[in-house]
């Protein structure tokens, strides 16, 4: 595969990035990585409890830290918080060292994947369902801008998603080299 070393999956919470991006760092024999996941390890609290503490801001620095040294790997898939793309750096540093692929699915879709949810915090709120459709409907535009891929994950199985990825990525391997070798 041609320029694959770093897979980044965006879109919203409960777009299915952490499902997907393991089976899909499975099926290419990656390392997988989520960054919330990364983020509480490196400090020991959830995050409901940095969002608390420290305010979006501080999450999105510690989201933006995670990032950069999660990307310093070499064949991983990194499941990505639906909110990464808020910061420009980290839009820039996705599309400079690696692929960029959109898991995109309705707000109903996102809601009924997450409304059981506790541990997320910007949807902690008295009317969870039109809070998630204006966080949608602020980072779809963006999503859609830097996606090199956007794949769409309503009611479809996991396995399913990752090797639809899969076969795209093949596809553009193959268009890339012969376009090259030409």
């Amino acid at each position: 595969m041609h320029r694959q070393s770093c897979i980044f999956l965006i879109g919203a919470m409960g777009a299915g990035k952490s499902a997907v991006g393991r089976t899909l760092a499975r099926l290419l024999g990656y390392e997988f990585a989520d960054t919330d996941h990364f983020i509480e390890r490196q400090s020991g609290v959830d995050i409901s409890f940095i969002f608390e503490k420290e305010g979006e801001s501080g999450f999105r620095a510690r989201e933006q830290r995670a990032l950069e040294t999660l990307s310093l790997h070499k064949n991983i898939v990194i499941a990505t918080g639906g909110g990464c793309i808020k910061t420009p750096a980290n839009r820039d540093l996705m599309r400079d060292s690696g692929t960029v692929i959109y898991l995109q699915a309705s707000v109903d879709q996102l809601y009924e994947r997450v409304r059981c949810s506790s541990h997320r915090p910007l949807i902690n709120t008295d009317n969870p369902k039109a809070v998630l459709a204006g966080i949608v409907h602020e980072r779809v535009p963006v999503y859609e801008q830097i996606a090199d891929l956007t794949i769409d994950t309503e009611r479809r199985r996991v396995r399913a998603v990752a090797q639809d990825i899969l076969r795209q990525l093949n596809a553009r391997s193959g268009q890339s080299e012969q376009h090259d070798s030409s």
